[in-house]
């Protein structure tokens, strides 16, 4: 039997430090907060950004502020040819990478019969094909990780259960449940996990923009614990499947959603 010698609850088990990790989607909210846990928790982080460059500095000034490593690595995801070479300058720049957190995301929202293929296919290719160009990326120094190995990717409670006008977003977050999966069992047998995050409402910029006050009053009378969630709370358990504590664990869509979805 693989004795791991530390016992979950000890602080080994949940330490990042030694590890490189890349979060996509950095800049700002839950990229932002699980960016800044990770780098607090001893990884050394690098920060992907597709528009927004002083944010990411921002970013990587307060991990360096606080003693940690930190790379700003700026590509869309959604170009192959850009991600394979961000993913080489991530293993260049911090010389290993261990953890992948696809975070990239967008929110393009319309009723079907006002959907526009340009619309669909943006949504598709940012946050579907985005996280597969950057797992395929990232899968061989992933693969030299072994044990070490992890892709966390972020979808959405959206993805499991639909809301009105969120076809194209729902379509794009439950597609990646199935990448995760399928993931989680080709890679496997070296060691690498590979699970997902799926948070309910959260309290960022994308959120914020998209809810109304009258509906966020409505909105809290559905969620049990009676709050919008915090990107903090989404790092936490994104830094939990990171760390050795969740060794065994893949294949595992981990909610976070205050009882939203249960």
């Amino acid at each position: 039997m693989n004795d791991r010698s530390s016992t979950p609850s000890s602080p080994a088990s949940w330490t990042l430090a030694g590890k490189v990790a890349l979060v996509t989607g950095a800049s700002r909210g839950i990229g932002r907060a699980t960016a800044l846990l990770l780098a607090a928790r001893g990884a050394a982080v690098a920060i992907n950004y597709a528009g927004n460059e002083a944010a990411a500095r921002e970013v990587e000034a307060a991990i360096t502020a606080e003693g940690g490593r930190a790379l700003v690595v700026g590509f869309d995801v959604s170009d192959p040819a850009a991600v394979d070479r961000g993913v080489d300058a991530v293993v260049k720049g911090l010389g290993a990478l261990h953890i992948l957190v696809n975070n990239a995301g967008i929110s393009i929202d319309a009723l079907l019969m006002r959907a526009s293929p340009e619309d669909l296919a943006r949504t598709l290719d940012v946050n579907l094909k985005g996280a597969f160009f950057c797992s395929k990326a990232a899968s061989r120094p992933l693969l030299r990780a072994r044990a070490d190995g992890r892709i966390i990717n972020v979808t959405s409670v959206i993805g499991e259960q639909g809301n009105a006008g969120q076809a194209m977003y729902a379509a794009s977050k439950a597609g990646l449940i199935g990448l995760t999966k399928s993931l989680a069992r080709e890679l496997a047998p070296r060691g690498v996990t590979v699970n997902a995050v799926a948070p309910g409402f959260i309290a960022t910029d994308m959120t914020d923009a998209a809810i109304k006050a009258e509906a966020r009053d409505a909105l809290l009378k559905q969620i049990p614990l009676a709050r919008i969630g915090g990107a903090e709370e989404i790092a936490e358990a994104i830094a939990f499947l990171a760390a050795p504590a969740a060794s065994y664990i893949t294949g595992h869509v981990l909610r976070v959603n205050g009882g939203l979805l249960i």
